[in-house]
């Protein structure tokens, strides 16, 4: 069973929530993920800056 990921480095941009967590190889991953009700959104990136532009460019639907 995998362990759960431990966000590090959370913002919040609107109703996108950006953090930051290792991945199972030690590498860095940054994840972009929508808590509205019923939207779904949710993206990993390999850097920081491109999760926080999908956050502030991020429209639910």
């Amino acid at each position: 069973m995998p362990r759960p990921h431990r966000f590090r480095d959370v913002i919040r941009v609107g109703p996108v929530q950006v953090g930051t967590r290792n991945d199972a190889r030690g590498r860095e991953k940054h994840t972009a993920a929508c808590t509205a009700p019923g939207c779904g959104f949710s993206a990993d990136y390999h850097d920081r800056s491109a999760a926080e532009l999908a956050a502030r460019t991020h429209r639910c639907t």
